[in-house]
């Protein structure tokens, strides 16, 4: 008998297969020891759009609303059918008696797995496989120690939640403000409140309003002091006047030992900030190196939101360190590990030839491999100094550092963490009772500064961030979305035209501003959204079940479509373009001579009986990589042909021309035929 192994991607596949000595090829899977291996490409399966729940759902119209459906479904992923049926057809195959899920060790991969199931409708027996890193010893371990598939309900639960939740948002949210304001607005339980934190930023730079002061200074040459700011610069002029060429007598000398602890090790939202601020990666490309860099068996599990190791791994660490000039800290490293733990090189890596890796992949292991040595490292200490003065019956204040054991700082790898005070001024001479005997003053003038663009690490900070204050102190996960998800949010918002990239800043354009402008605040909540985050992680943990989230999400969907019944008057002009655009008569429907008009997915007849509709993303027009425009459907509509250029063929690859011409024979699918210029 043998185990069919079900792995996330084909590379784990090839990973596991040579692990398990697994060596014979099969189409779409590996054979051998009793194991056949089999890869998806991804999620094969997907939640079907809304019109699968009933043919009135192809419009979108405010009276449909909300879409809850009461059985969900789900369809092929786009292109992936055929690997879809050969795992099917691997679990009927009466030679397996045991299916182990092999994929990414998390809530996406448990959903991936358990949808692959459901739809080949196996019930056998199903073991878990949960590692965190792809180095050959860790996956023998853990095929080794397989656990029961059902000990990871919860998990499942939780992913489905996540999954059903976020399409009732935003399938019903997007159908309900596009139809309200003439034009699409995608709209999502994580994208609106990300996008709404990005443009309240904007109005906080735009709403700034600087102000200008003056701070009176002396120099005495080892070093200059500053004197309280002054709002008027006469003010500040004067003082300087009173202190020019007198004598300054330091009043006062205080030092403090200050220690700042190595930064703590990366999960991957920490590694995606450091990325973007340091060398102006993305979080997506950062995902993506770290992403390659664990199936290369060079870096642990990147998805994870844990920042510690757990107490069995320190010898780990130590081989992982190898020789070093210092005496390495395990133990500070060790914490509250869940899942999985904080981002690290593997054993694998010490030996293998870093070479070939791409300069992303580069950036990202040296990085990961920098914050390691660093959180192993030593302590910085410095010493603080404030010298306090008084010069022409005014008072000064001179700040400096001097540091005394450089610590972890001096080996890199330290990110945005342990800034310390000023080390412009040179203190260490500097006692109470000293008087400089001519000092030279002047004027600086500075300015208030506004609030800096959002970049991809503060928005990520932010994200991570959001709504912690007024959550439970308690609560395991906090702010929007998962280290997991928060990159492709990021990527959503710019691909929808709500926000784009301004060399490092994100900024929100004008139809995210307007988006936010006519959404209500429960759509761009980040407490909200943060609190529904903090419920999926109990429905996790088997502490809240999954039906009460659902109905909470249901409950939340019918309060907003309940709330918004017309456009507010306020907000008619922000589209207005868009608008007269969309509820534009094309042409007569030719079967029932009905107005025809554009939507989201297509164009379609106003009568609900008629059921006449060409889809923007139908096969067709798909192949021919021809976007079905407005335009030519006016023509279709008007003559029943259109003369088309650039047509590509999916045979040689190159590009024709054609007439198109309209072939409706009232079927549920309209046709097209074509003719060729001689």
């Amino acid at each position: 008998m043998h185990s069919l192994v079900i792995c996330e991607k084909p590379s784990q596949a090839r990973a596991y297969a040579a692990v398990l000595s697994a060596n014979g090829r099969g189409d779409g899977f590996f054979m051998g020891n009793n194991y056949i291996v089999a890869h998806c490409l991804g999620h094969l399966l997907e939640l079907a759009p809304p019109d699968a729940y009933g043919e009135k759902y192809a419009k979108w119209r405010h009276g449909d609303l909300p879409i809850i459906p009461e059985k969900w479904l789900h369809r092929p992923s786009k292109d992936k059918t055929a690997q879809l049926k050969i795992i099917k057809d691997l679990t009927e195959r009466p030679d397996v008696d045991c299916i182990i899920n092999a994929c990414d060790a998390g809530r996406e991969g448990e959903l991936i797995f358990r949808l692959v199931l459901e739809h080949a409708q196996c019930k056998k027996p199903t073991k878990r496989l949960w590692i965190s890193s792809m180095e050959d010893k860790a996956v023998a371990e853990g095929f080794a120690n397989l656990e029961d598939g059902s000990r990871y309900d919860s998990l499942h639960a939780a992913a489905s939640c996540r999954e059903r939740a976020v399409w009732l948002v935003g399938i019903n949210a997007t159908r309900l403000f596009s139809v309200l304001y003439g034009t699409t607005l995608n709209t999502g339980r994580v994208q609106s409140p990300t996008l709404a934190m990005l443009v309240g930023r904007e109005k906080a730079i735009s709403a700034f309003v600087k102000e200008t002061f003056h701070i009176p200074a002396i120099d005495l040459t080892a070093f200059t002091a500053d004197g309280e700011r002054q709002n008027d610069r006469e003010a500040a002029e004067k003082i300087a006047a009173a202190c020019d060429g007198r004598q300054a007598t330091v009043t006062d000398v205080t030092r403090t030992k200050k220690t700042v602890q190595p930064p703590k090790l990366h999960d991957l939202t920490a590694l995606q900030r450091d990325a973007n601020r340091i060398h102006g990666l993305t979080a997506q490309q950062t995902l993506e190196h770290a992403q390659s860099l664990y199936e290369k068996k060079l870096l642990s599990y990147p998805r994870t939101d844990a920042r510690h190791i757990s107490a069995d791994m320190q010898g780990t660490v130590l081989k992982i360190l190898g020789m070093t000039d210092y005496e390495p800290d395990t133990g500070r490293l060790v914490g509250k590990v869940t899942d999985h733990h904080a981002i690290i090189p593997t054993l694998e890596s010490m030996n293998s030839d870093l070479s070939s890796l791409s300069a992303g992949e580069k950036i990202i292991f040296n990085a990961v491999r920098e914050r390691l040595t660093a959180a192993t490292s030593p302590a910085h200490v410095y010493e603080a100094v404030t010298a306090t003065l008084e010069c022409g019956g005014h008072v000064f204040t001179a700040k400096g550092k001097k540091v005394l054991t450089p610590g972890w700082k001096e080996r890199g790898g330290g990110g945005s963490e342990g800034v310390g005070e000023d080390e412009r001024n040179d203190l260490s001479g500097v006692e109470k009772g000293l008087v400089f005997d001519s000092a030279t003053a002047s004027v600086k003038e500075g300015a208030t500064t506004p609030p800096k663009h959002h970049t991809e690490d503060t928005l990520l900070a932010a994200m991570e961030n959001a709504g912690a204050g007024e959550m439970p102190g308690d609560a395991e996960r906090k702010g929007l979305g998962t280290p997991a998800t928060r990159a492709a949010i990021i990527e959503k918002l710019i691909k929808s035209g709500f926000a784009e990239r301004s060399k490092k800043n994100v900024l929100p354009t004008q139809k995210g501003k307007n988006l936010v402008t006519v959404l209500p605040e429960p759509l761009t909540s980040a407490r909200m959204t943060a609190e529904w985050e903090h419920r999926l992680k109990m429905v996790e943990r088997g502490e809240l079940e999954a039906t009460a989230f659902m109905d909470g999400i249901a409950a939340f969907v019918r309060a907003i479509i309940d709330s918004n019944n017309a456009p507010n008057p306020d907000f008619a002009n922000l589209f207005p373009d868009t608008k007269q655009k969309k509820n534009e008569q094309l042409g007569p429907c030719p079967r029932c001579a009905a107005p025809v008009r554009e939507a989201e997915k297509g164009f379609f007849c106003d009568s609900r009986v008629c059921g006449f509709k060409l889809w923007k993303e139908s096969k067709f027009w798909t192949a021919k990589k021809k976007p079905l425009t407005g335009a030519i459907v006016a023509a279709l509509l008007k003559d029943g042909r259109v003369a088309l250029k650039d047509l590509h063929s999916e045979k040689t690859g190159k590009t024709y021309r054609a007439t198109v011409i309209l072939d409706d024979s009232g079927d549920k699918h309209v046709n097209f035929k074509m003719e060729f210029p001689r």
